[in-house]
């Protein structure tokens, strides 16, 4: 297990979507649930590989999925929200750790990024 704060909310975020893939399923709604079950889970998969890449420039194309992946999935909350799966509690409390997921994307592969013009 990483223990690094990027993994940690990664993996936490998508317990979280699991969680509410289930409850979206357990009410009869399928289309978007398959849909944010699959970009919230990814975030933390694409993580979980860009720690292992074979150079600096795996690493940011890793990173750059997750961040592709986190965006997908602000987009599927929203829509949740706009059509009343979940609440606008439920929306603020994840889209709150997307956004933030996002941001610690960005600062890490700008700070690969800087580091490859080293």
């Amino acid at each position: 297990m990483r223990d690094d704060k990027l993994s940690v909310q990664s993996m936490d975020f998508a317990v979280s979507i699991l969680n509410l893939v289930k409850f979206l399923k357990e009410n009869k709604e399928h289309i978007v649930s398959n849909q944010i079950g699959r970009s919230g889970t990814s975030i933390g998969a694409n993580i979980r590989e860009a720690q292992y890449a074979h150079s600096k420039a795996d690493f940011i194309s890793k990173m750059q999925i997750a961040l592709k992946e986190a965006n997908e999935t602000g987009y599927w909350l929203e829509l949740l929200l706009k059509t009343n799966y979940i609440t606008d509690k439920q929306y603020k409390e994840l889209d709150t750790v997307c956004t933030g997921l996002r941001a610690m994307l960005v600062a890490s592969i700008n700070t690969a990024k800087d580091n490859i013009k080293k």
